[in-house]
C-alpha cells in the first residue's frame, strides 16, 4: 500500500499510512480476494415466492446480510425467504411503492455497503461482487448500467429504451453527469451516504432520485456493466407513460433543492476500511 501524498505549501510530504484491518476482518470473496466492509443486500418483494428461490440462489453467501421489504404479500413471499435463508431479516412495508419500500430495508441495514436488488429475478446476484469491488477502490455510489460496455438487457422494449434515453440526456445537461443509464435498479453505495440520498419518494422514480443526489451531493459515481433479464414469474407494476412522467417531475423539482454534504470516510473502524486483500 502506498503512502498518499500530499503538496502543502507547494512541497511534497508523504502522509502516513492508514493502518490494515486485522486478517480477521476480511471477508473471504473468492481463493485469492477478501474484503473487509461488510455488505447487506436490500430486496424488496410483494407476492414475488415464485422467484425468490432463484434471486436468493445467485445472492453469494458471503454477503453478510439479506433483508427482505415484504409489501404485504398474500403469496408465501415472508415463507419462501425464511425458508431459503433462515438468517433474512424480514421487515414488513408500512407504505406503499419500490422508494418506500427501499427507505425501509436501508433504513434496516446495519453493514457498510448497501446494495439494492430487484426480486424478480431481472438482476443477477453473482453481480454483486463488481459493486462492491468498485467502492472498496473508491467509489462512493456505484450504478449499474445496461448501456455500459459488456451490459445488456432481455426486457427493454421500444418505448422503454427511448423513454430512458431522453430522461438520462436530461439529467447528463442539468446536472453534468455522464450517465448512460438512468432508470436502473441495481445500485450500490457505502452506508454512511443514506443520509445525502434521504429517500423521500415513494415510486420507481427512486432510482432517479438517489442518482441525481449523488451527482449534486459530489460523491464519485462509477458505472459497472449489467445485464437485465427478464421477469422469471409475474408481471411488473412498471407503467412506461405514468412512471416516466414521475421520473421528469423529480428531476426537475430536484434542481431547485439544495444538496447534503457526503460524509466522510471513517478512519477508526476497521470494518469499514476500503481493503481488498
Amino acid at each position: 500500500m502506498s503512502p498518499e501524498i500530499t503538496k502543502p505549501n507547494g512541497k511534497l510530504q508523504a502522509a502516513p499510512l492508514r493502518s490494515m484491518p486485522p486478517p480477521s476482518s476480511f471477508t473471504p470473496v473468492t481463493p485469492h480476494l477478501a474484503i473487509s466492509p461488510t455488505v447487506s443486500v436490500v430486496v424488496p418483494a410483494m407476492n414475488e415466492a415464485e422467484n425468490l428461490p432463484h434471486v436468493f440462489a445467485t445472492i453469494p453467501q458471503w454477503v453478510d446480510e439479506i433483508v427482505l421489504v415484504d409489501g404485504n404479500s398474500v403469496d408465501d413471499t415472508v415463507a419462501v425467504a425464511r425458508r431459503l435463508r433462515p438468517n433474512v431479516k424480514v421487515v414488513t412495508q408500512t407504505g406503499k411503492g419500490k422508494g418506500d419500500a427501499l427507505a425501509a430495508g436501508f433504513a434496516a441495514c446495519t453493514c457498510d455497503i448497501i446494495v439494492m436488488i430487484d426480486a424478480d429475478g431481472s438482476t443477477d446476484g453473482r453481480e454483486i461482487i463488481n459493486f462492491v469491488g468498485a467502492l472498496v477502490t473508491g467509489a462512493d455510489f456505484v450504478k449499474g448500467s445496461r448501456y455500459a460496455a459488456g451490459g445488456g438487457s432481455d426486457d427493454l422494449t421500444i418505448n422503454r429504451r427511448l423513454g430512458n434515453k431522453v430522461l438520462t440526456g436530461i439529467v447528463n445537461v442539468m446536472y453534468r453527469t455522464q450517465y448512460t443509464d438512468l432508470c436502473y435498479g441495481y445500485n450500490a453505495f457505502w452506508a454512511r451516504h443514506l443520509d445525502v440520498l434521504d429517500l423521500d419518494c415513494d415510486g420507481f422514480e427512486v432510482e432517479t432520485l438517489m442518482n441525481v443526489r449523488a451527482a449534486k451531493a459530489g460523491l464519485k459515481v462509477h458505472e459497472v456493466p449489467s445485464h437485465e433479464r427478464n421477469r422469471i414469474h409475474g408481471e411488473s407494476n412498471l407503467h412506461v407513460v405514468r412512471d416516466g412522467f414521475r421520473v421528469l417531475k423529480t428531476i426537475l423539482k430536484e434542481w431547485r433543492r439544495q444538496p447534503s454534504p457526503p460524509q466522510p470516510e471513517p478512519t477508526a473502524t476497521p470494518a469499514a476500511d476500503r481493503g481488498v486483500a
